[in-house]
């Protein structure tokens, strides 16, 4: 059973650590990613031209982000009723302890940080999978 995952991040590297350990984690987990908080905005309500993300699974979202930061995407997206069941991971390299408290006060589910690893990518998407998707009950639509 895959997930479909939005991830807000920037930098291609850890972009393609992501999808090749949820590929390795469970294949059938389709990874959108998106740079920026218009990008994803648009993915999500539907308006891009290409592909629409408008329900994902999950979205894995990076601190650091060109033009804003991922505090103004997760209140962006908290703000969106549809929207407020959707589970929110930060997965950035802060470990800033306001970064922290403030990610919480904005609604996310989880603060992660990334690996230093690349080879410890596929340890984290294989526990995002056993908890997000084998064990957590998100509300209904």
């Amino acid at each position: 059973m895959g997930m479909n995952i939005l991830f807000i991040e920037d930098n291609l590297t850890d972009v393609e650590y992501i999808k090749e350990a949820f590929n390795n984690v469970e294949a059938t987990t389709l990874i959108h990613s998106v740079a920026t908080r218009r990008e994803a905005l648009e993915l999500l309500s539907g308006e891009d031209d290409g592909i629409s993300i408008t329900s994902p699974d999950l979205l894995l979202l990076d601190l650091t982000l060109p033009e804003d930061n991922g505090f103004t995407v997760l209140e962006s997206v908290r703000e969106k009723p549809e929207h407020t069941g959707l589970p929110v991971i930060i997965l950035t390299n802060s470990d800033d302890e306001e970064d922290i408290l403030r990610s919480y006060e904005l609604h996310a589910n989880a603060f992660l940080r990334k690996p230093s690893d690349p080879s410890e990518y596929e340890a984290l998407a294989e526990q995002i999978v056993k908890f997000w998707v084998n064990h957590n009950h998100t509300p209904p639509e």
